[in-house]
């Protein structure tokens, strides 16, 4: 069965997060996924805050720049998060963009091998182990958490380049595409991940995570036009979709047989009801999908 999910878009103040988190949770939303954006909102702080909130609903991070944040401290957060709450966080991490990494003074020169450092690490500290490592970036000397998650979770990372998406398939546990790839770009990237994973000899689930630019109600095909143009990816086939619950659904179930296991909506930057939007994902969107 596809996992439907919805995006709470940082471009929202924090003070709006209660509200849509609470819709999610009582509307019956399959996951809501937050995003650690430059420079606007924590994903983990707003993870915190949406799992506290709620009882039943899975969060998604996607994802953390790995750039801005030291891996024995992104082991720390998210192992005492798997640990308050367990089996309901998914956390994906990546490169982040390059622009804002420039920014903050944390642009590497090789992104590809940071990555790779980094998701080794961390994954290696949520599973318990007591981690020694001089790489070119990640360097830990006998780090173990005291508080390891109780089952090591899966970590996901965002990949949308070939040289990125085959690095996930060998070196994380699942791959998150973001919303610039259309459903015939979700298949050749999934070829590329599995030419990782046949790489590193790994077998068993990779979870696969694709947004849909989705816009709904008056006004729709002019702002995800709007959105579209913006980022540049009008050109793109099958990328987006603007209408009712039907048209949607359709949209998640193309992203399906293209191999995606969830399929998570990404409303437009102005999305004027985002409370509205996660109720139209899971009452409307959700039965329709199967």
């Amino acid at each position: 069965m596809t996992t439907l999910g919805a995006v709470l878009r940082p471009q929202l103040p924090p003070e709006r997060l209660r509200s849509v988190v609470r819709t999610a949770e009582e509307s019956g939303l399959d996951e809501l996924w937050l995003w650690e954006d430059c420079f606007l909102e924590s994903g983990i702080a707003t993870a915190a805050a949406a799992l506290a909130w709620t009882e039943r609903l899975r969060i998604g991070v996607g994802l953390l720049p790995v750039p801005l944040r030291n891996v024995a401290l992104t082991a720390m957060e998210a192992a005492t998060l798997h640990r308050l709450f367990p089996d309901r966080l998914t956390l994906a991490v990546g490169h982040g963009i390059q622009d804002w990494m420039a920014q903050a003074g944390a642009k590497a020169a090789s992104p590809l091998t940071l990555l790779d450092e980094y998701t080794a690490a961390l994954r290696a500290l949520l599973r318990g182990e007591r981690v020694t490592t001089e790489g070119r970036y990640v360097r830990l000397d006998g780090v173990a958490l005291d508080w390891p998650p109780a089952t090591a979770p899966p970590l996901l990372a965002g990949a949308l380049g070939p040289r990125t998406l085959r690095l996930t398939g060998r070196v994380a546990d699942g791959t998150v595409l973001d919303a610039h790839v259309g459903t015939e770009g979700v298949r050749e990237a999934l070829r590329i991940v599995g030419e990782g994973r046949a790489e590193a000899g790994r077998t068993g689930d990779h979870a696969v995570v694709s947004y849909v630019l989705t816009a709904t109600g008056p006004g729709a095909p002019e702002r995800l036009a709007a959105e579209l143009e913006h980022e540049g990816i009008s050109a793109v086939p099958d990328v987006a979709v603007a209408g009712d619950a039907q048209a949607v659904a359709d949209a998640v179930r193309r992203r399906a047989e293209a191999g995606a296991g969830t399929v998570v909506l990404q409303p437009t930057a102005d999305e004027p009801d985002p409370e509205g939007f996660v109720r139209f994902a899971a009452e409307e969107v959700r039965p329709l999908v199967g």
